[in-house]
């Protein structure tokens, strides 16, 4: 009896049981199903995303060609625009320096001009001082006899010394080297014939030959006795203060040539000495004097 009533119970149990799987896989599909729709939901987001993001990167894209483009345009007009200008620019600028050039010559030519012409007239002033001394030695009274241990002529040349040729002597010795012959012909010429115009040149070239030999101070006193000795029309002016103002510096009186250099830049503000002149102020360690706006505008 007990056993049927048991079968009984575990009979109605079993239908509760198998309603409460169904309630639950009823619920388990509910849920899946939900969760299939939130899946398509994200899926129909992310292809929008991707969609709207690939637009963007295709308006990028084209965007940067384009700039690319506009680039390359530009860079071939500014190109364009440059090659322009230079067949604008270079032609006149090489028309001008054409036209500089051709002044240069002429400048050139007109400097040799009349550095000829100063040497004509050095040796026409040459050959009158050697026309003067013939006159003064025809009228000079017959010298003593031998053994007497006068001179020739006391204070003056001994006769027959020729200025041009005493000095013309001298130039070719002192080119062939022989300098201790050069400088004894230079300064006898300096002390027979000072007054001449070739003085000034032979003083300037025994302060040359003792430059070379080191002989400082003889140079310095030699080319001081061209600046200051000689007149303006001496053509050796300007090479002997350049070559004091070296050989200063060469003596270590760095100060004396610093000053010597700015004096010869106020006597020659331009052209070839002033060039020469800020050089040496440049190999000194010293400034050079700058070019002022007119020059720079010439």
């Amino acid at each position: 009896m007990k056993r049927l009533r048991m079968a009984s119970l575990i009979a109605l149990m079993i239908p509760a049981a198998m309603l409460g799987q169904k309630k639950e896989i009823q619920d388990l599909q509910r849920d899946f199903g939900l969760l299939q729709m939130d899946v398509r939901t994200l899926q129909r987001s992310f292809d929008e995303k991707i969609a709207a993001l690939t637009v963007l990167l295709q308006q990028t894209l084209d965007s940067s060609n384009k700039a690319n483009t506009a680039l390359a345009l530009l860079e071939r007009e500014v190109r364009e625009r440059l090659r322009e200008q230079e067949k604008t620019v270079v032609a006149p600028v090489a028309g001008l320096g054409s036209k500089v050039d051709a002044m240069a010559d002429e400048f050139r030519f007109v400097k040799e001009s009349v550095t000829e012409m100063n040497a004509r007239l050095n040796r026409l002033q040459t050959q009158m001082t050697e026309l003067d001394t013939a006159i003064k030695t025809i009228n000079a009274p017959l010298p003593p006899p031998p053994g007497s241990g006068q001179a020739a002529n006391p204070g003056g040349a001994p006769a027959g010394i020729s200025p041009l040729a005493l000095f013309d002597n001298a130039v070719r010795d002192k080119m062939a080297g022989k300098s201790d012959l050069a400088l004894q012909q230079f300064n006898d010429y300096i002390k027979w014939f000072g007054a001449t115009e070739q003085a000034c040149e032979a003083q300037y070239f025994a302060g040359e030959i003792y430059a070379a030999r080191s002989e400082l101070e003889a140079a310095i006193q030699a080319f001081d006795a061209v600046l200051e000795k000689y007149p303006s029309t001496c053509v050796k002016k300007a090479d002997a203060q350049y070559m004091k103002a070296k050989t200063l510096a060469k003596a270590g009186q760095r100060t004396a040539a610093v000053t010597e250099l700015r004096e010869m830049l106020k006597r020659y503000p331009t052209g070839e000495w002033a060039s020469k002149a800020n050089t040496e102020l440049k190999l000194l360690g010293f400034r050079t004097t700058p070019e002022t706006p007119a020059r720079r505008r010439k």
